[in-house]
């Protein structure tokens, strides 16, 4: 059975007190099937964290190029992320569903076979296109499916723990599969999942589209990208010719001037890929920035964290991985508190609550030297992390698909997904160029020693985890003074 929607349709209150227990049994196979996806995009972007060292060595990736492998990944998925939530609303959800499904398990395969940074690197670029097909779809059934606002705190709540925590547990799983099988089988896991999940859907989920005549903003997808693209390269470029170099600067240019044509297309044509109205609301519009600066430091954070570990500690990858379970146990007990909270207190607090514990935590591995233990610079710093993330997530989750017309929920959710992914290619992007060339400063102020390279790794380190640090605490306060709505529920 297809569902259709028009335009006239009825918006989510907080008027019906179903409880969160009452969810039938098909809708809790929808939501394992949904979070189960989720879990997939989730781990790409911190399964293949943990092996980066050891992929950086085996195909020779440059220390300036490493970082493609994740924002190849996020490049393509925020570029097209707004396009597919359009063509999921009109096409079917779940026939979007499934074949993005399909189509990440081939690229997953692609990647586990890579033989150059360029096989590779282009792998990532196809699991961001079929992770930006896949994701709208998932929040629009999501809010499709669960269509009271206790039911929505549970489900929301399941996947904003599962958004958080599989950021966390991807990194463990990371650790183990890149030490006993090798970093090709970080892209082999995601096959069973596919296979598992798509037959899921199957069963599982009901068809669900607009019924009206598809029109679909390509030129506004190409722009999005291509902004996004331009600045990912001048924060690369800078790493090794320099802020000031003219190529630098030309593509800063050309990344602003794009994004300006952008907005400007949107408000003009007809069928924008995203309607300014949406991002226009305080309360969605406070949202996709908390998500936005959510990736933008969480992810940075992580990365180098990463790094610091395996190459100034000298960690396993497997122990690399388990030194992150901090981070998911802050995850699951903040997500079962939030689950709580949700309806409760206005969504602004709890986010700009979550992004400063995010920011606390981060400033604290800012301590960072050569000689840092685990036990007094890591444990509380990762787990204040996870206490931030697992409130944060559901919270804007819930709150960014909330009083949104059907028929535009797919868009709205795309839009969630296209900050954090932006947040995620642009963070990593531009702490990766201030860690190298802060690195490089350090070593060109100080005469060599035994040891003075570990030590500028680590200053180069530090220093990018500050500035992801400062952009959370900002984007905190922001968060807090845009957010107007008394309720994520609302």
């Amino acid at each position: 059975m297809t569902r259709h929607e028009n335009a006239p349709t009825s918006r989510i209150t907080r008027a019906d007190a179903q409880s969160a227990l009452s969810i039938g049994g098909r809708e809790r196979w929808a939501l394992l099937v949904i979070a189960l996806a989720q879990l997939m995009i989730v781990l790409d972007l911190t399964v293949v964290g943990v092996a980066l060292p050891t992929i950086q060595q085996q195909l020779d990736f440059s220390t300036a190029d490493r970082q493609w492998v994740v924002t190849a990944y996020a490049l393509t998925f925020a570029g097209l992320l707004l396009l597919f939530g359009r063509i999921a609303d009109y096409l079917g959800r779940k026939l979007s569903f499934i074949a993005a499904m399909v189509g990440f398990g081939v690229s997953s395969i692609v990647g586990g076979f890579a033989i150059n940074p360029q096989m590779l690197i282009g792998a990532r670029a196809a699991q961001g296109l079929f992770g930006a097909m896949l994701a709208p779809a998932l929040l629009a059934l999501l809010t499709i499916t669960f269509t009271t606002s206790r039911a929505r705190a549970t489900a929301f709540s399941v996947f904003g723990a599962v958004s958080g925590g599989g950021a966390a547990v991807g990194l463990i799983i990371g650790g183990v599969v890149t030490q006993y099988l090798g970093w090709r089988w970080g892209f082999f896991v995601n096959v069973p999942i596919v296979v598992i999940a798509t037959v899921g859907a199957l069963f599982a989920i009901t068809e669900s589209r607009v019924r009206a005549q598809a029109r679909f903003d390509f030129l506004g997808a190409l722009l999005a990208t291509l902004s996004t693209a331009a600045l990912v390269y001048a924060f690369n470029d800078a790493a090794s010719v320099g802020w000031h170099a003219p190529l630098t600067i030309v593509l800063l240019g050309v990344g602003v001037a794009l994004i300006l044509l952008f907005l400007l297309v949107e408000a003009r044509i007809s069928a924008p890929m995203l309607p300014l109205v949406i991002v226009a609301n305080r309360a969605r519009g406070g949202a996709y920035l908390a998500m936005f600066v959510l990736g933008f430091g969480m992810f940075g954070a992580s990365f180098f964290l990463t790094f610091y570990l395996q190459a100034v500690k000298f960690y396993s990858p497997l122990n690399t991985g388990l030194a992150f379970m901090p981070q998911v146990v802050g995850v699951l007990v903040a997500s079962l508190i939030t689950r709580k909270l949700v309806t409760r207190l206005p969504p602004r607090w709890l986010a700009g609550t979550g992004l400063l514990l995010e920011a606390a935590g981060i400033t604290w591995l800012t301590q960072l030297d050569v000689s840092s233990g685990y036990a007094g610079h890591l444990l509380l710093a990762l787990l204040l992390i996870g206490l931030g993330l697992g409130t944060v997530s559901p919270t804007v989750a819930n709150l960014a698909t909330s009083g949104v017309a059907v028929q535009q929920s797919g868009i709205a959710s795309a839009a969630l997904n296209t900050a954090q992914m932006i947040g995620v290619s642009l963070g990593t992007a531009l702490l990766n160029t201030i860690a190298v060339s802060q690195t490089q400063e350090y070593l060109a102020a100080r005469s060599q020693h035994s040891g003075i390279q570990l030590e500028a790794l680590v200053h180069g380190y530090t220093v990018a985890i500050a500035c992801g640090a400062a952009v959370l605490a900002i984007g905190a306060v922001v968060t807090v003074l845009v957010i107007n709505s008394r309720s994520a529920g609302k």
